[in-house]
């Protein structure tokens, strides 16, 4: 006799989707969600669901938003003329925590890795070189993290902005230990990186 429930088992299976859930951490938060008052349990579902229907991409700077612009793109007081380039919107919430940065963002939506067949079309890159060809942009800092991807990402980031005579390419400082990702650092550490950024040759 089977004495699982299929109900339970179908929420450990969907748990064990989720990145860096294995089987037994999906079995304790699916037991934890089944000991949850029914009003907070049904209270995540719908947050769930409402950050599916709700949350897109802004169509400027491809960051989280709930409407056509991020809250950061909305800001008129961000400084326009610096964009700093990331590869998720982690990291962009790692940067503005430090509070050591007032212009504005891009976000990649990945880095490259031609082995795992992510190639400069799967990312934004043609969206980030519209807007620099839009005018107003006089520097763009390279803040990709300072892995083996993410270098060779900033890379062809510096290639892509050859066209560009008088925008100013930099890249962030060596103060974020290699392989590591601005979302595992410390706000100092990310605010050195930033204060430090170095022009790329």
């Amino acid at each position: 006799m089977d004495f699982k429930s299929p109900a339970l088992d179908k929420l450990v299976k969907e748990l064990q989707r989720l990145p860096g859930i294995g089987s037994k951490t999906a079995e304790r938060l699916a037991h934890h969600i089944l000991r949850l008052p029914r009003d907070d349990a049904l209270e995540m579902a719908d947050a769930i669901r409402d950050v599916k229907e709700t949350v897109t991409y802004c169509r400027s700077c491809f960051n989280f938003a709930e409407g056509e612009l991020c809250s950061i793109c909305s800001d008129t007081a961000r400084d326009g003329s610096k964009i700093c380039i990331v590869e998720q919107a982690r990291d962009l919430y790692a940067i503005e925590k430090s509070g050591s940065y007032d212009g504005i963002y891009h976000v990649l939506l990945g880095a490259l890795a031609p082995l795992d067949g992510i190639e400069p079309e799967d990312l934004t890159v043609e969206g980030l070189l519209e807007r620099v060809r839009g005018g107003g942009v006089s520097e763009v800092i390279i803040a990709t993290n300072p892995s083996f991807e993410g270098e060779g990402t900033a890379l062809y980031l510096r290639e892509s902005f050859s066209e560009f005579k008088d925008l100013r390419v930099t890249r962030i400082a060596r103060g974020m230990p290699s392989g590591s990702h601005f979302e595992h650092v410390g706000k100092n550490i990310v605010s050195d990186a930033f204060e430090g950024r170095r022009e790329m040759s």
